[in-house]
């Protein structure tokens, strides 16, 4: 029983692997085929702006028909890679990837030579000019994704608001706050909403991405934000590992990478967002 049982379960997969291959149309499909159209996956601002540039200026002289999928998470991106919705994704730092796989069991990789962008983490106030002037028992949003809350707290401590436990690294929580003289208070946000949270909170650490969309500038409006150099934060294109030498993900790093997009990032962005090639 337990043979036949095994048999009937390997031809239904086989079955379903020949309907999945067989089947033509869908976006799946699309994104699976290395002879097409190459879905990626972004959040929109910087990502999809970038892609955007991309693929109205450069993809169609480099020969690649490249399409934009805009997501406003910083988890369906990945699950679209790892299911076979899109081909790749554009969003996310080295930190966050390596903290999703292990979570989730996935197994994405950055794309060699394809770190693009950094998006400088910025804390942005409506009631202060400088941290220095936020008052004992103040409330601070901060990003609740791990590597993000731990880059947010890693600021805060770079400019003495608070201290971590030695050895913390990038998953860092309030709980790793070894002193606190002000008393601050964390309340813990998804990313995208930390923005909306400004009006209620004392100060925010909010993403670059996510600060450009609420018409936040780090370089102009933060109290405080990361600098560009040395820093590990840089956003990738990322596919399925195996996927690194698919030649359109090939196209679309050198294009990501071009002295055309390092002049869109300037211009554009500036100062807001880093070229980081």
């Amino acid at each position: 029983m337990r043979n036949t049982a095994k048999i009937i379960t390997a031809v239904l997969a086989a079955g379903a692997l020949t309907l999945g291959l067989s089947g033509c149309g869908s976006d799946k499909d699309s994104a699976a085929d290395k002879d097409g159209k190459l879905i990626v996956a972004a959040t929109p601002t910087p990502q999809g702006e970038i892609l955007d540039y991309v693929k109205a200026n450069l993809a169609k002289k480099a020969g690649l028909d490249l399409e934009v999928k805009e997501f406003t998470d910083y988890v369906t991106p990945n699950t679209a890679v790892e299911q076979g919705e899109v081909f790749a994704n554009y969003f996310q730092h080295k930190p966050y990837l390596d903290d999703f796989n292990k979570k989730n069991g996935t197994d994405i990789v950055p794309v060699p030579n394809a770190t693009v962008h950094l998006e400088p983490l910025g804390v942005y106030s409506k009631s202060v000019k400088k941290l220095d002037d936020l008052k004992k028992g103040a409330t601070i949003a901060l990003p609740n994704d791990t590597t993000n809350e731990a880059r947010a707290l890693k600021l805060l401590a770079d400019n003495g608001l608070i201290e971590l436990k030695k050895g913390v690294g990038y998953d860092a929580t309030p709980k790793d706050v070894a002193k606190n003289p002000k008393n601050i208070k964390f309340k813990e946000l998804e990313a995208a909403q930390v923005p909306r949270s400004l009006g209620d909170v004392d100060a925010a650490v909010i993403n670059g991405n996510y600060a450009l969309e609420a018409k936040l500038s780090p370089a102009k409006d933060a109290l405080v934000a990361e600098p560009a150099k040395d820093n590990p934060y840089g956003n990738f294109l990322a596919v399925k590992k195996g996927d690194e030498n698919d030649p359109r993900v090939k196209k679309l790093a050198k294009l990501l990478t071009s002295p055309e997009v390092k002049k869109f990032i300037d211009d554009k962005y500036d100062g807001a967002v880093v070229a980081a090639f």
